[in-house]
């Protein structure tokens, strides 16, 4: 498994976007599909809503992906 971490500079940040900004999707449209077909899970539970707000914390799961979600001042640590 490939584990990743995304350093958030805001907020939130939607989950298609996530996907499509790490490029483990070809398109917006890919993970839209995806994420509808429940094939990415967020903190452990399948999430089927495309926009869904990840925050600093969040975990989401997909294919032989990771995404672990930090807060941008935390990104520079292990």
């Amino acid at each position: 498994m490939t584990v990743h971490r995304f350093a958030l500079r805001g907020e939130f940040i939607p989950l298609n976007d996530l996907l499509k900004l790490l490029g483990l999707v070809p398109s917006g449209g890919a993970a839209k599909a995806l994420i509808a077909e429940g094939a990415v899970a967020v903190d452990g539970e399948v999430e089927t809503r495309i926009r869904r707000k990840l925050r600093a914390g969040a975990v989401v799961r997909f294919a032989d992906e990771e995404v672990r979600v930090v807060a941008a001042d935390a990104a520079h640590q292990p």
